[in-house]
């Protein structure tokens, strides 16, 4: 009998349970990002059993796996994870056994309670992390540059610069690393994954192809990946983005009134559809990079990643990926300012603007009612989450803390006067009326 079946089974489409080729490349891709680790380990398995020594308090939590993701801002595993949390993962394969990094720390995070692959975590430090995970491997706590400036945010673009500047353009390492122009007051918050099926470009500023990728597997250029294991994994990776495009918004889990986001959606589409697109079965989006004056956003992140890097960058192996027939690479660009992203699931991607600094999507609507120096719970029950503005519950604060606050805990206050952090900008939703503006916050919670 399985003798006759095989004929059949080798001229059967896609895989043994009828997947087509690109099914069975996202199943392929979600089963290596949930499963395979690209990072060789950076801290040992008894760092992270005894890293609750450097949190200043007298015994190990009980719950230990809890209080650790906790501290840092991590999210549980939505899938096998041998109790880690999303971003570390337990490494045995090779020589070097311990916990490896990948890129589910900033971009697996958790709403209403629920982890998700692909939502920004907006709750991170990865500043802390790195810091007391190093000290608990006896290396010491000084950093190379700040990783953190404000919880649920990161410093990615340093990171890129950072690390880039330590290798060749075929990404064999150098002794002395390059110096970019590292920036590291960009105050950057993760964009959802899901957002990149409409996109042609990536990034902020939209200085990426949305089609490469090679551009993703930049995380993987700490000092012991060599360029063997880049050229190794990017077949995977290309499975990996098929994956990425397959992902969906979670969808706002309470009740709407349909008649106001009728009437919201008419409203929507007169004033904020040229920039963000239209929704539904017939979408379309613009991708539109609307210019730095025009948008008025902090201008940190536009400016901190320079030309020089811009350059080095396109002469490296990220940017020489095969493209076509007649041309190759996916080099970066120059663009005038920030692209207005797709809207989809905007209600769990809180807080707002490319650097975290408005908690909701009412503030985002009404300039003035932005907070300008707060702090908030950085859990995500639905204790923490507003419903009707869409977005974090934030306390606002009248003085910043004195510098006796240990660093982990300022760096949960949000002070929009720094560097990287403004909360200007933005201003399209302040000549609605109050009417217009609840209509619209209605219609944005069925996308």
């Amino acid at each position: 009998m399985a003798r006759c079946m095989l004929p059949i089974l080798l001229i059967l489409p896609g895989n043994l349970f009828g997947a087509t080729p690109d099914q069975a490349a996202v199943e392929r891709g979600r089963s290596a990002l949930e499963q395979r680790s690209f990072n060789p380990p950076v801290w040992s398995i008894s760092a992270y059993e005894n890293v609750w020594k450097q949190w200043d308090v007298a015994d190990k939590p009980a719950d230990y796996s809890a209080a650790f993701r906790e501290r840092y801002g991590l999210h549980a595993a939505p899938f096998s994870n041998d109790d880690f949390p999303m971003g570390l993962r337990k490494n045995t394969s090779g020589i070097l056994k311990g916990l490896s990094v990948d890129c589910l720390i900033c971009h697996g995070g958790s709403i209403m309670g629920k982890s998700y692959v692909g939502l920004g975590n907006s709750t991170l430090d990865i500043h802390a992390l790195f810091q007391e995970m190093n000290l608990a491997s006896g290396r010491g706590g000084k950093m190379p540059f700040t990783f953190t400036n404000v919880r649920g945010t990161s410093e990615a673009g340093a990171m890129a610069v950072f690390l880039l500047g330590h290798r060749e353009p075929d990404l064999t390492l150098r002794v002395k690393r390059l110096e970019l122009g590292l920036h590291d007051d960009m105050c950057e918050d993760p964009p959802a994954w899901w957002l990149l099926k409409k996109k042609k470009s990536m990034y902020h500023g939209g200085g990426g192809d949305a089609r490469s990728v090679r551009s993703i597997m930049q995380f993987m250029m700490g000092p012991l990946n060599t360029p063997g294991d880049f050229e190794r994994a990017e077949p995977i990776f290309r499975d990996i983005q098929r994956y990425l495009l397959s992902l969906e918004p979670p969808k706002y889990p309470f009740a709407i009134d349909r008649d106001k986001a009728a009437q919201g959606k008419i409203v929507f589409e007169k004033t904020c559809s040229k920039c963000h697109g239209t929704y539904g079965e017939n979408w379309t989006y613009p991708n539109r990079i609307v210019p730095i004056d025009e948008i008025g956003t902090d201008r940190r992140r536009y400016d901190g990643l320079t030309a020089e890097f811009g350059r080095y960058y396109d002469a490296s192996w990220f940017a020489q990926e095969k493209s076509g027939w007649l041309l190759n690479g996916y080099k970066s660009r120059q663009t005038p300012g920030y692209q207005a992203p797709p809207l989809d699931g905007i209600w769990a991607t809180a807080p707002y603007f490319h650097n975290g600094s408005v908690p909701t999507v009412y503030n985002v609507l009404k300039s003035d009612s932005r907070p300008k120096l707060y702090t908030r719970s950085f859990r995500t029950g639905a204790d923490d989450y507003d419903p009707a503005k869409l977005g974090w519950k934030v306390r606002e604060l009248t003085r910043e803390p004195d510098s006796s606050w240990p660093a982990i805990e300022r760096r949960k206050l949000y002070d929009t006067s720094q560097p990287g952090r403004s909360n200007a900008g933005h201003v399209f939703g302040d000549d609605l009326s109050e009417e217009e503006r609840w209509a619209v916050i209605e219609y944005l919670k069925t996308l």
